[in-house]
C-alpha cells in the first residue's frame, strides 16, 4: 500500500512537471497553436465521454430526473453537449476579453499570449462545473447551438474563399506556363467531380416512384449556381480564374450531399438509409477533419492582409507604424506594436466551432425532453446546410463583382 502510495504520488510529480515544461514552451508564435491544441483535447474529452460516461450520469439525480431512465444515447449526448458548453464558454469569455485590444502595450495581450497554465486550469474547471447544471441550461444551450453552427459554416466559407483566392494569386504570380496548366488541370477535376458527384446525388435522393421534389430542387437549384459560377467568373468585365469557382462548385455540392445525407432515416426519398451507419460515420469524421482543418487555418492564417483576422491597425494590413526619434525608440516600439490580429473575432472561432463541432457528435440531436427521449431533428440540420450552400454562392458571386461595382474600395 505504502508503495503504491509512493508511485502514485510520483506519477502525480512527474505529470505535473511534464505540464508544467510544456505551458512553459509555449511561445508568442506558438500561442495561436497550443489554443487549436486546447480545441483538439476539448473534442478528445467529448469523444471519450460519448463512450463512457453514460452508466456514470444515469446516478446523477439532477441529470437523472426523469420518471423513466432515458436510453443510453441520451446520457452520451448530454455528455457532449455539457464539454461542448464549458469550452464555449472559456472561449466566449476570452473574446469578451480581447475585445479592442490594439497593440501589444495593452495588458490584455500577455493575457491572451500566456498564463496557460491558469488557462488550462480554468478550462478544466469549467467543463467539470458544466455536468453540475440543471438539464434545462443544456437543453437552451443545445438549441442557439444550431443557429451558432450555422454561423460557423460561414465562418468556413469565407476562409475557403480566402485560401482558393491566395491559393490562385499564388500559382499565377509565377508567370511560367507550367503553372497556368496546373490550375487548368486542377479545375477539370474539381469540374469533373463536381458532375459525378450531382449525379450521385440524383441516384441516391431521388429514387423513381416517389415525389421528391425537394430534392429535386436542392439538387437542381445547386446545379445552377454552379453554372452561375462559371457565367460570372469568365464574364470579360470580370476576368476571374476558374480555379476559385471550381473549388467552390465542388464545395457546394458536398453542402448539398450532407444536407440530404441529415434527411431522417424514415424519408422515403433518402435513398443512404440501407447505409445510415457508414455515412454517419463518415459525414462525422469528414465533418471532424474539416472543422479542425478551419480553426487551425484560422490560427495559421490570422495576421494576413486578406483575412477577416487582421485589424485596420495591423501592420501587415497596410498601415506602416509612426517612426520615434527617441533614444528608447526601439523599446516603444515593441511596446505599442499594432497586434497582427483580431484576438476576439479569433477567440470568436472557437466559440463557434465548439457550437459546430458538438452538433456533429450528437447528430444534431436534442438532450432533453419530457420523455427523456431523443427528438428527431434531422430537417434543422438540412436546412442548415443547404442555406450554407446558398450563402456560399452569394458571397463568392459578391467577391467577384464587388469590385466592379465599387471600384474606388478595396476587397
Amino acid at each position: 500500500m505504502w508503495a503504491a502510495s509512493c508511485l502514485a504520488s510520483c506519477c502525480a510529480a512527474c505529470a505535473c512537471d511534464a505540464c508544467r515544461t510544456v505551458v512553459s514552451g509555449i511561445s508568442r508564435r506558438s500561442a495561436r497553436i497550443a489554443y487549436c491544441g486546447l480545441f483538439a483535447l476539448s473534442l478528445i474529452v467529448s469523444w471519450i465521454l460519448r463512450e463512457v460516461a453514460a452508466p456514470l450520469m444515469e446516478k446523477i439525480p439532477w441529470i437523472n430526473s426523469f420518471h423513466t431512465t432515458p436510453n443510453r444515447e441520451w446520457f452520451e449526448t448530454d455528455a457532449v453537449l455539457r464539454v461542448s458548453l464549458g469550452n464555449f464558454l472559456f472561449f466566449t469569455i476570452l473574446a469578451i476579453l480581447m475585445i479592442g485590444v490594439k497593440n501589444q502595450k495593452d495588458p490584455r495581450d500577455s493575457m491572451h499570449h500566456g498564463g496557460w497554465m491558469m488557462k488550462i486550469i480554468c478550462w478544466c474547471l469549467m467543463v467539470i462545473f458544466m455536468f453540475f447544471l440543471p438539464n434545462g441550461i443544456i437543453s437552451f444551450y443545445e438549441t442557439i447551438s444550431k443557429f451558432g453552427s450555422g454561423l460557423f459554416l460561414l465562418v468556413q466559407v469565407v476562409l475557403l474563399l480566402d485560401f482558393v483566392h491566395s491559393w490562385n494569386d499564388k500559382w499565377v504570380g509565377y508567370d511560367e506556363q507550367f503553372w497556368y496548366m496546373a490550375l487548368l488541370v486542377v479545375s477539370l477535376v474539381c469540374y469533373v467531380a463536381t458532375f459525378a458527384f450531382n449525379g450521385l446525388l440524383f441516384h441516391f435522393f431521388t429514387p423513381s416512384g416517389q415525389d421528391c421534389g425537394l430534392n429535386t430542387f436542392f439538387i437542381v437549384m445547386t446545379l445552377i449556381l454552379i453554372f452561375g459560377f462559371a457565367v460570372v467568373t469568365l464574364h470579360p468585365s470580370v476576368g476571374g480564374s476558374i480555379l476559385p469557382a471550381s473549388v467552390l462548385s465542388l464545395y457546394c455540392t458536398y453542402l448539398c450531399y450532407s444536407a440530404l445525407a441529415s434527411e431522417p432515416r424514415d424519408y422515403e426519398c433518402n435513398g443512404l438509409h440501407k447505409h445510415s451507419k457508414a455515412v454517419s460515420s463518415g459525414t462525422l469524421a469528414l465533418g471532424l477533419l474539416t472543422t479542425v482543418l478551419s480553426v487551425v487555418y484560422s490560427a495559421v492564417r490570422a495576421g494576413s492582409s486578406t483575412t477577416l483576422l487582421s485589424p485596420p491597425s495591423s501592420p501587415r494590413a497596410g498601415k506602416p507604424l509612426l517612426p520615434l526619434d527617441k533614444v528608447d525608440e526601439e523599446e516603444e516600439k515593441e511596446r505599442s506594436k499594432p497586434v497582427s490580429y483580431s484576438y476576439s473575432f479569433f477567440h470568436l472561432i472557437f466559440s463557434l466551432a465548439s457550437m459546430y463541432s458538438a452538433m456533429l457528435l450528437t447528430g444534431w440531436s436534442t438532450s432533453v425532453g419530457e420523455s427523456g427521449k431523443l427528438v428527431d431533428v434531422g430537417w434543422p440540420s438540412v436546412w442548415v446546410r443547404i442555406v450554407t450552400g446558398w450563402a456560399t454562392a452569394a458571397l463568392f458571386i459578391w467577391s467577384q463583382v464587388a469590385p466592379i461595382l465599387f471600384p474606388e474600395r478595396e476587397f
